[in-house]
């Protein structure tokens, strides 16, 4: 494992792109984070505009609810595609540059190359999860008065659901990647189905003119990102009545790693079955 994780360091080390797409993804989410509150509040204040009763304003950085906000909105697709779009073009480059065959006339198994792959994406993933978590740290001792640890923890698993939702996001990237091997034509089609294609089919099938059915939670994409589903504004859920997410759910993981398990073994089998 250690040696394969080598292997990946040497080809990223040197690659720019790599790097400038990551600092990209740093620099949306930490602004994203940090207007997040304004943002919302700047929705209240338009919505109070037609309310006889007006909605205070809302504080998202403070714990225990901080951990649920911070998850939520670093998991909005539009922050999660600069991570997919490094897993993609790494990959595809693989075939460009034809490193990938040269892998394997150096001694590398095609069983090895995709597990290569799957370990550089656990290590992402387990690295933007340790920064998130600092982050929320910071941000929260710095907003929350009265302090315990019970209070500070009490939400923390939300961390799991970020590293979930990351890891499967970067799956059904490296899925892209490997099948289409082309590096414009994965991020096209995978942008294309990330924003369009099934936003488009998730509210077709919650539409009337189709039959009564409960199948867009299950969507890839969808099923992923609803790990952490919404964000949690206590004031809101008590004025409004909202029953927002209190916890993260086993059977909501299950999905969008369901699907992992299966993209995974479809990559194999075409590695297997494929020329390289």
């Amino acid at each position: 494992m250690i040696k394969l994780l080598k292997i990946e360091f040497k080809k990223i080390l040197t690659y720019k792109i790599f790097w400038i797409l990551t600092g990209l993804y740093f620099v949306f989410l930490t602004v994203g984070l940090l207007m997040a509150e304004f943002m919302i509040n700047n929705i209240v204040d338009n919505t109070n505009k037609h309310l006889p009763i007006p909605i205070p304003h809302v504080t998202i950085y403070f714990f225990p609810w901080l951990w649920q906000n911070m998850t939520f909105f670093a998991t909005i697709r539009y922050v999660m595609i600069f991570p997919a779009i490094v897993i993609i073009i790494l990959i595809t480059n693989e075939y460009t540059f034809k490193t990938i065959r040269q892998n394997v006339i150096n001694g590398m198994n095609k069983a090895e190359i995709l597990i290569s792959k799957l370990l550089l994406i656990l290590l992402i993933s387990a690295v933007m999860t340790v920064l998130l978590a600092l982050g929320t740290l910071i941000i929260g001792i710095a907003h929350t008065s009265d302090l315990s640890l019970v209070q500070v923890l009490e939400k923390s698993s939300f961390m799991i659901g970020f590293f979930l939702t990351m890891m499967t996001f970067q799956i059904y990237a490296l899925f892209f990647g490997f099948l289409l091997r082309n590096t414009g034509l994965s991020i096209a089609l995978f942008t294309l189905y990330v924003f369009i294609a099934e936003p488009i089919l998730y509210h077709f099938l919650k539409s009337p003119i189709v039959f009564n059915n409960n199948i867009s939670p299950y969507l890839p994409v969808n099923a992923a990102l609803s790990i952490t589903e919404y964000p949690s504004i206590p004031v809101l859920k008590k004025l409004v009545g909202l029953n927002l997410q209190d916890s993260i759910s086993i059977s909501a993981c299950l999905i969008p790693m369901g699907y992992a398990a299966l993209m995974i073994g479809i990559v194999y089998w075409a590695l297997v079955k494929m020329d390289l």
